[in-house]
């Protein structure tokens, strides 16, 4: 009988940390030292002194929830956690509108001309806002009324103050999105207001690309040059070959593996895709997700027959980078492949292109061509390890100012 999972986060959450990092967490004990060590895997490193640890996750989400409003502290450092965005609703008017900015970004798409700008308001808008309404009403958190990728960005956000929380009340978190809402302008304010003279900027992309993480610093400098008072700014680099981002990958791919009831064939790993032209000109992005993809089958002991790289969400004519994941998995299939896994390393959190593109679309086109069980691995989200890897690559960054 054919079988497509998504395994539950609450599995991963409590089994995908590595051992010593889960065993201090447990125990409330130090996890890591400021910086990230060079062996996350090894319990028996003791924090350099003056590191500082943060507390039980359980504490850090009690204290994320209590809801205030504190006066501006003097000195204040910021930390603002940024994603790429989503609509403010499901309707096909929100979707358009979301769209339109993403699309009219000259860093997404980089002839902003007048044949471009016809397609798009002529054709693209119309016909994408009211297909991608339909897939985002199949995944949206009607609870909160929401995408799931706002709920974890901000979930994300709170839990991470929670663990900074002993630093002192001068180190305040806030997240944004690059388009939509929350907007980086609306964060900076709120960071400036409370008193922040030093802002760390975090994009919560592994891998550097144009369309991703220098948008982010286009908006975050563009706000800035309005200001008298600018405060002093720093950006999370690309941590895509950073040993604790691997460690944590992998754990949680072992754990989600065995909580499977099959065994893959072929496990996937889909990154988001990008036209081949910017990387001719110079774009680091491929060979960063080559880099990542090179380090887990290192971590996993698998080769790239077992582990494949492949580029999902293509869209316009134009050449990209490849393999394609829905062509691979459609070939795979047809191949007589019964059993696949998709991770995507490249996404800090579950949306709508690992939600309904992978774990939906990608799945009925592996059973439709003749596989049978099919598993989307959750990204790292809010969860205990993911959380425990933010920590350590804001620690990491924040070095001298604190």
């Amino acid at each position: 009988m054919s079988e497509v999972t998504t395994i539950s986060e609450t599995a991963v959450q409590a089994s995908s940390q590595p051992p010593a990092a889960a065993a201090a967490v447990a125990a409330g004990a130090p996890a890591a030292e400021q910086a990230p060590p060079a062996s996350p895997s090894d319990e028996t490193a003791a924090p350099k002194e003056g590191s500082v640890a943060p507390p039980p996750v359980a504490e850090a989400q009690s204290a994320a929830n209590v809801v205030s409003e504190p006066a501006p502290v003097e000195h204040g450092i910021g930390v603002l956690l940024v994603n790429l965005g989503t609509p403010d609703g499901h309707d096909a008017g929100a979707v358009r509108r979301y769209l339109k900015e993403f699309l009219s970004d000259p860093r997404v798409i980089e002839n902003q001309g007048v044949l471009w700008q016809c397609l798009l308001n002529g054709a693209i808008l119309p016909i994408r806002s009211r297909r991608k309404a339909r897939d985002y009403r199949k995944i949206w958190n009607t609870e909160k009324d929401e995408s799931p990728f706002k709920t974890i960005t901000r979930s994300q956000a709170e839990k991470l103050a929670g663990i900074l929380q002993p630093l002192g009340q001068h180190v305040i978190v806030e997240w944004a999105m690059r388009y939509a809402n929350p907007s980086i302008p609306s964060a900076l304010k709120k960071l400036i207001a409370r008193g922040c003279d030093r802002i760390l900027v975090m994009p919560l992309y592994p891998q550097y690309s144009a369309a991703t993480t220098a948008t982010v610093c286009d908006e975050v400098f563009a706000y800035l040059t309005r200001l008298r008072r600018q405060p002093a700014l720093r950006v999370l680099p690309a941590y895509y070959d950073d040993p604790y981002y691997i460690e944590v990958i992998a754990s949680s791919l072992k754990a989600a593996l065995k909580a499977l009831s099959f065994a893959p064939d072929v496990i996937l790993l889909s990154y988001h895709g990008m036209p081949r032209e910017y990387v001719d000109k110079g774009d680091p992005y491929a060979r960063q997700c080559a880099r990542t993809s090179e380090l887990l089958r290192a971590q996993l002991g698998m080769d790239d027959s077992k582990l494949m790289m492949t580029f999902q969400s293509r869209f316009g004519r134009a050449r990209w980078l490849e393999p394609a994941t829905i062509q691979i998995v459609k070939a795979l299939a047809e191949r007589g492949v019964k059993n696949i896994v998709v991770l995507t390393p490249g996404f800090a959190a579950d949306c709508l292109e690992t939600l309904e593109e992978i774990a939906v679309e990608n799945a009925r086109v592996f059973k439709r061509h003749g596989g049978t069980n099919f598993a989307a691995i959750p990204c790292l989200n809010d969860s205990a390890a993911g959380m425990l890897m933010i920590w350590q690559l804001a620690m990491r960054e924040l070095k001298g100012w604190i």
